[in-house]
């Protein structure tokens, strides 16, 4: 039993590290946001079809009852990574990143209502301390500029994916994680279709490389396991472990955009890796 737990937490694990990437990505590709949206379905949809055919997964919806809630989180996820998308251009990777990660309160908060499950109090503390964490890691800035704006698009681009994650948990029993995502970024490949003939795609050429890596690694494999741990935590939990996120996002973009973190970047860190810590320890007693 410990064995298995620690294998599903690899994963998850595994899963917020490829999603960080989506920080620096999202900042270096220089497309309008909703064509990198787009190019990010539509080849997304193309890797997460080849390999469902490769598992033999069944593709069919089980139920017509299950398409308006597939449908609905899917746009909840283009509106998530849209809104995220933009928060990174008009602030940072730290801002944007950090700005997205109140999800896991607003998630704590918001389950309970779907779910009719207790409030965990536990849940609301560890949710608080990834705010304070944010609100070291935060640099001071001046309301009028573009970093204001960044962080209140993070914001609501946390309550889209929060609400998106709410809405999967119960179709996630019923269906394969990469199932689930194959149909939703086939969804929203129809959805932002538009967005293509209005806004241009005119230098794919020099951004395809890393469209393909954002397709590929953040797209398919990391959302499609981070999914999939919904079967084995609570949405909470798995929210609140993806918190370390924001973490790999800064050093990442250290590394490959020179962005250098100050010293409260790091105690903000700290805090928010301590939530992962704490609540992959307390997940674990659950299962054990």
């Amino acid at each position: 039993m410990k064995n298995q737990h620690n294998n599903h937490l690899l994963e998850l694990l595994l899963a917020t590290t490829l999603i960080s990437t989506s920080g620096v990505l999202g900042r270096y590709i220089d497309l309008p946001s909703p064509v990198t949206i787009w190019w990010r379905c539509i080849l997304g949809t193309f890797f997460l079809y080849l390999f469902c055919r490769f598992k033999k997964y069944n593709l069919n919806v089980r139920s017509k009852k299950d398409i308006s809630r597939i449908v609905l989180s899917s746009i909840l996820l283009g509106a998530h990574w849209i809104t995220y998308f933009y928060a990174l251009k008009l602030s940072n990777v730290a801002l944007g990143m950090l700005s997205l990660f109140t999800f896991p309160v607003i998630t704590a908060f918001i389950e309970p209502i779907f779910y009719k499950t207790k409030l965990d109090l536990v849940h609301i503390f560890l949710g608080l301390l990834v705010i304070l964490g944010v609100y070291i890691l935060a640099p001071e800035f001046n309301f009028q500029s573009s970093q204001v704006k960044g962080v209140m698009l993070g914001v609501l681009s946390a309550f889209c994916f929060a609400l998106r994650n709410v809405l999967l948990k119960g179709q996630v029993i019923r269906y394969n994680g990469t199932v689930l995502m194959t149909y939703q970024i086939l969804i929203l490949s129809f959805v932002l279709l538009p967005f293509v003939f209005i806004l241009g795609t005119n230098n794919i050429n020099t951004q395809f490389p890393y469209v393909i890596l954002l397709a590929l690694f953040t797209t398919a494999i990391g959302h499609s396991l981070f999914i999939h741990s919904f079967k084995n935590f609570s949405v909470s939990t798995a929210s609140i472990i993806n918190s370390l996120q924001p973490v790999l996002g800064i050093i990442m973009a250290y590394l490959i955009l020179n962005e250098i973190p100050a010293s409260n970047t790091l105690i903000g860190g700290s805090l928010i890796l301590a939530t992962v810590v704490i609540e992959s320890m307390r997940s674990k007693k659950r299962k054990v």
